[in-house]
């Protein structure tokens, strides 16, 4: 169970790195259509943020043979809340190392989930300084809002798939101090649970992986903050002939609003409108959806998840790959 003192020692999701076999492609997603920053090139890896990202980069692109997630990692509250959190993970046998971190980040405690995925958790940042041309006029903006594309503010959340969802859920409750505020149920099963340590009604969702396979990438989702943005970036990435897989839309489980696409490597990319309702009671209670709620939980607004990709696909992919991603 989580432990109330320590519900919002994790402050936000900081960054990802994305493996993509189309290096160039991806890039030409994110910096021309995205509008994110690039802040670094270092080997078979480029560094980007969007214009409100506070640190030196929130994504990492990096060229690979296959399309999946590296890491993600976690922000604490504060340097004791990440040695906290670091002894519970000890505790519950779930152990990790110390890396010297990377580009713009300090030291940074390695570890696996119980499904396999890479995670960590740091404090040490590197906050962005703007150069003088992107030093933006509206102080609590990090940079100037860029003249390109159809550009996103910030990283927003991250959605596993797992082969049981139990039980990294309630390694995220008890280690990290999150709470869930949704969760999906078949009969007995967890199918899906929405999890967050602050207001946001998640900062990290964990979904049943259909394929039944482990530690996979269901998608990182990118924050406009305006959902009319999400049907202007439908407009583009048809011209741009970029797969849209659902939306735009509104989900009824976090109620916010969506469009998912594949990128041109492979990985699926979540364009959030807007951040859905804000978890404001201090006692609020896990909502709990079932399946036959289920097409009001996906989307309120009409649209079909298609069940040939979005309960199926993940990264790494795994044969068949439906033909939508492969376009």
């Amino acid at each position: 169970m989580t432990e109330e003192r320590y519900r919002h020692e994790i402050a936000h999701l900081a960054r990802v790195e994305l493996h993509t076999p189309n290096p160039d492609g991806t890039l030409w997603f994110f910096k021309d259509l995205l509008g994110m920053y690039e802040t670094k090139r270092e080997g078979q890896s480029v560094y980007l943020r969007g214009y409100e990202d506070p640190y030196q980069w929130s994504l990492k692109v990096t060229e690979g043979p296959e399309a999946r997630m590296d890491h993600a990692a976690l922000r604490t509250s504060s340097p004791e809340a990440l040695e906290r959190r670091i002894a519970s993970l000890r505790e519950g046998n779930l152990d990790g190392a110390w890396s010297d971190g990377e580009f713009g980040y300090g030291k940074t405690y390695e570890f696996d989930t119980p499904d396999g995925h890479k995670m960590a958790l740091l404090w040490e940042v590197e906050k962005y300084q703007a150069p003088p041309q992107l030093q933006s006029k509206i102080l609590s903006r990090a940079s100037k809002k860029p003249l390109q594309g159809l550009p996103v503010k910030r990283i927003d959340h991250l959605n596993l798939l797992a082969r049981e969802v139990t039980p990294v859920k309630e390694s995220f409750e008890r280690h990290l101090g999150m709470k869930t505020h949704e969760r999906v149920v078949d009969g007995d099963i967890e199918t899906g649970a929405w999890m967050s340590s602050s207001l946001l009604s998640h900062d990290v969702a964990v979904m049943r992986d259909a394929r039944g396979a482990r530690g996979r990438l269901h998608h990182v989702a990118f924050y406009y903050g305006i959902q009319q943005h999400t049907i202007d970036a439908a407009e583009m990435f048809r011209d741009y002939g970029i797969p849209i897989e659902a939306g735009p839309d509104r989900h009824g489980i976090t109620q916010s609003s969506f469009l998912y696409v594949f990128e041109p490597g492979g990985n699926r990319i979540e364009l959030f409108g807007d951040p859905g309702f804000l978890v404001l009671e201090p006692d609020f209670e896990t909502r709990t959806w079932t399946m036959d709620q289920i097409d009001t939980g996906t989307a309120i607004g009409g649209t079909n998840l298609p069940a040939e990709t979005y309960f199926t696909y993940g990264t790494p992919p795994i044969e068949p790959i439906p033909d939508i991603v492969r376009r």
